[in-house]
């Protein structure tokens, strides 16, 4: 079992190593391996293990049942793993535990009895284990993953290394960019945990993901294509206001997920931080209150973005 919250890299974990261990097949190391990925969430128990048809009076496989049978007639080396992507509950965990100890069987109500091969892996990717009962969590192995076990800076130069070439290639845009994430991503999201609430619970490196599409957004027009170049004034001129763009993702992403009392905190927060950036802020209202104009390369607030709404009633 594959514990932890989202984000926190379990999906990846197994990817990699089921990756890894197919690239080294060539090498007679390891063998290939195989994943089939299914939500028992998702279904019924009657689809997941099967049911008696009250039409037919007929037997119907479920889909969990196909997919060991399957694998357990699979002949090949390759190594299966049938990957439950989704929580465990005592409902349908419960018909897992002959499958799980060490008779490795899988026991349907039709009386069919599927056994496990050598090569046969039963994997779970599930948040907590709550509700999963004594039984099921002695009969497995356990690795628990943690975001804060990873940090936030993985997922930022991972993102560095997705941006437009032309962006890519310009030092000066890199730096500032590492400049501002160095300086906000961490310090903000320790500050959204300690010191304001959220009315619906978030995780960190969700926080900064969408931080990163709304920077995206902004570099949409750096992206070349056949059709369209880039030349390097443009993306020197990005170097004027980058500072700017990815402090108005930070408010939208970090800083917007608290109520108005933490927003009054956060802008605080924001302006401290702005300060030591050598970004300027309009002072007269909240960051919230401003949205960043490419095209004027100033702060404008928002209510300047729409027209004067005149009813007319004569």
């Amino acid at each position: 079992m594959i514990v932890g919250p989202t984000g926190g890299g379990k999906t990846m974990n197994y990817r990699v190593l089921a990756w890894a261990m197919s690239s080294l097949h060539q090498e007679e190391l390891f063998e290939k391996v195989t994943v089939d990925i299914m939500n028992p969430k998702s279904i019924t128990q009657d689809q997941l293990y099967g049911f008696v048809d009250p039409q037919t009076t007929e037997w119907v496989d479920g889909v969990l049942a196909k997919l060991v049978l399957e694998a357990s007639k699979d002949e090949s080396p390759t190594k299966r793993w049938i990957m439950f992507d989704g929580p465990v509950d005592a409902i349908w965990i419960e018909n897992m535990n002959t499958v799980l100890d060490d008779n490795k069987k899988l026991c349907l109500n039709s009386g069919q009895i599927i056994g496990l091969t050598p090569r046969m892996t039963m994997m779970f990717e599930v948040a907590d284990l709550s509700v999963a009962s004594p039984a099921t969590v002695s009969r497995c192995g356990m690795v628990y993953m943690e975001p804060v076990s990873i940090g936030l800076r993985p997922y930022f130069i991972s993102w560095l290394n997705t941006l437009p070439p032309k962006v890519l290639a310009n030092e000066g845009v890199n730096a500032q960019l590492i400049k501002f994430g160095d300086e906000l991503l961490e310090d903000g999201c320790y500050f959204v945990r300690h010191d304001i609430k959220e009315p619906v619970a978030t995780v960190d490196n969700n926080l900064v993901q969408s931080c990163f599409r709304i920077v995206n957004s902004f570099l949409k027009d750096y992206i070349e294509s056949e059709v369209k170049k880039v030349s390097a004034e443009k993306v020197e001129d990005l170097l004027q206001m980058i500072g700017q763009i990815f402090s108005f993702a930070i408010i939208w992403s970090i800083g917007c997920t608290t109520n108005l009392e933490g927003r009054k905190k956060f802008d605080v927060f924001m302006r401290e931080k702005l300060v030591k950036l050598g970004v300027e802020f309009p002072a007269e209202k909240l960051v919230y209150d401003y949205k960043f104009d490419v095209a004027t390369k100033t702060w404008v607030n928002w209510f300047d973005t729409v027209p004067e709404y005149n009813v007319d009633i004569s």
